[in-house]
């Protein structure tokens, strides 16, 4: 195979707020973090421990306004795109270098709201949102019948 690939993709939390900067020619680009955990059991102690990376996610034009628009610190989202790397002089005049993720699509998983909310004490099921409508129990269905819904996929 002759060509090459560079394709990231990351389902965690925001860090931060999304930071705004806006160019003269009506561009704009916003910057976030977002935090992935790997969590495992150490055999020796039999605790669970928990690392945290951050990946520090770059969105232009249009789909970095959407982002400001509805996404806040600790919202859950799924990004795709590219890695990458920059550097720049420091202001002590050392060189500087960062890896980015430049986002070719994005989908908002869950809300800090919603994260909370369902995992609040006492609550032993998600809360469904408020764009869900709930619907009357039904029977099951008998197992040789399919019973359709209304899922795009």
């Amino acid at each position: 195979m002759s060509g090459t690939l560079n394709k990231v993709m990351l389902i965690g939390h925001l860090g931060d707020e999304v930071k705004m900067h806006y160019f003269e020619g009506g561009g704009s680009i916003g910057r976030f973090p977002i935090a992935t955990n790997e969590t495992y059991t150490n055999k020796q102690t039999g605790e669970r421990v928990t690392n945290t990376d951050w990946h520090n996610v770059v969105v232009r034009n249009k789909a970095a306004e959407i982002c400001e628009k509805y996404l806040s610190k600790g919202d859950k989202v799924y990004v795709e795109g590219r890695l990458k790397n920059r550097q720049w002089q420091g202001e002590d005049g050392n060189t500087r270098y960062t890896t980015e993720i430049h986002v070719q699509d994005f989908t908002f998983l869950t809300t800090k709201k919603e994260s909370m909310s369902n995992m609040a004490p006492g609550s032993s099921a998600p809360q469904p949102s408020s764009t869900e409508q709930k619907s009357p129990s039904k029977e099951p269905a008998p197992l040789n019948q399919v019973e359709e819904d209304d899922l795009p996929f």
